[in-house]
């Protein structure tokens, strides 16, 4: 049996949509779903800096932020968008795909858009969220402590929040039945992690490195309660990478190579992560996911980079000082005119270049890489 779940109401879950309003966009609503003729209807991201199309631009004190140049040199028109990339990221790859025949979904040029960006604008609403939102923030991660150093950053705690009104919304234009099916067959893409480990390993090392990671699985394990509580079921998921080969671990490392204790954290939360998903997967009826083993992707490419086209991996294309990882990519920084070549963007980020591989990778790899089956074959669990 389903195990019983609340429907909760977290207290800033509210509704955007006047009652003057509902017609206009219940029809809105049904022409928009009538030509979502996708597998995977919507498309929810939640994360940090790796998945952020913009997020952080709406935070004033936030420090966390890439709407300036060099950023998005290679975005249509040059334009800085507050991605950390010189063009797009992973996740507005995965949410542009079509999840049928790998194209852009249904013409769209971009992935959901922020949901910031869509507060208090009733005409854009409906137009968006049924084909979905983007909810990550760049510096957040699973506790909500982490990136308090930053100004003001979204935790996912308060991202699962956000999504909680969209929900709402949802439900007040096409009734609880319909958003419960559109919410059921769409994915939930999960990109987060890194931060919170990045904070605990600043501040203890590897004190206490098992305590830390039972207690970061035990509030995953409370974000994805909640989600399930608000109608998600497909979840994909991008674990860590091999944080400890940054640019800018490399350059405050005195050998130049990469942490190992850092990418030690990033393999056994992957198994934290895999344990996990496996035991609600199996608490919870209808719950599905696909997980990306975003460590062993990149150490795939770092170990074998020549056919990916990458001649790169231990600089950062934007930047300053050793590995240009000492300084972030500024108007002001040095950038490689090659970027297609590089692994990394900037102090931490991937380039637009090996985030569509990512992508690629998830929608399409082998075991080996996404499991218990890639995101394509998640799209097609009914």
């Amino acid at each position: 049996m389903e195990p019983a779940v609340s429907q909760p109401e977290p207290p800033m879950a509210k509704s955007w949509i006047s009652s003057s309003s509902l017609v206009l966009l219940l029809s809105l609503a049904m022409v928009t779903l009538h030509l979502a003729d996708a597998t995977v209807p919507a498309i929810f991201i939640l994360g940090d800096s790796t998945a952020d199309v913009g997020t952080n631009n709406y935070l004033p004190e936030s420090t966390a932020r890439a709407d300036f140049p060099f950023n998005g040199i290679d975005f249509p028109f040059s334009r800085p968008t507050g991605r950390f990339s010189n063009g797009f990221n992973s996740a507005d790859y995965l949410g542009m795909y079509n999840w049928q025949g790998y194209s852009k979904l249904m013409g769209q040029r971009r992935s959901p858009p922020p949901f910031l960006s869509l507060q208090n604008k009733t005409s854009r609403l409906m137009k968006h969220i049924v084909r979905g939102v983007n909810f990550a923030s760049g510096g957040s991660g699973l506790l909500d402590t982490t990136g308090l150093s930053l100004g003001r950053v979204i935790p996912l705690g308060e991202q699962i929040q956000q999504f909680a009104t969209v929900r709402n919304n949802l439900t007040a234009v096409m009734g609880p039945a319909a958003t419960e099916s559109l919410l059921s067959k769409s994915v939930f893409l999960i990109s987060i992690g890194s931060n919170d480990i990045f904070n605990y390993y600043s501040s203890n090392g590897n004190s206490n490195k098992e305590e830390f990671l039972i207690a970061l699985k035990s509030k995953y394990e409370d974000h994805l309660k909640n989600l399930f509580n608000l109608g998600a079921r497909k979840f994909g998921i991008i674990s860590v990478p091999p944080i400890g080969c940054c640019p800018s671990l490399r350059a405050l490392n005195p050998t130049g190579g990469c942490v190992e204790d850092l990418n030690d954290y990033a393999r056994a939360f992957f198994s934290t992560t895999e344990a996990l998903f496996s035991k609600l997967s199996s608490e919870f009826k209808g719950m599905t996911y696909s997980l990306g083993n975003a460590y062993e992707m990149t150490m795939n490419v770092i170990e074998n980079p020549l056919p990916f086209g990458l001649k790169e991996l231990k600089t950062a294309c934007c930047g300053a000082g050793k590995f240009n990882g000492e300084s972030p990519c500024v108007p002001t920084a040095n950038i490689c005119s090659n970027r297609d070549e590089y692994l990394f963007w900037d102090l931490y980020h991937p380039t637009q270049a090996v985030a569509e591989l990512a992508a690629l990778t998830l929608y399409g790899g082998a075991l080996r890489f996404v499991t218990p089956f890639n995101f394509s074959q998640l799209a097609e669990v009914n």
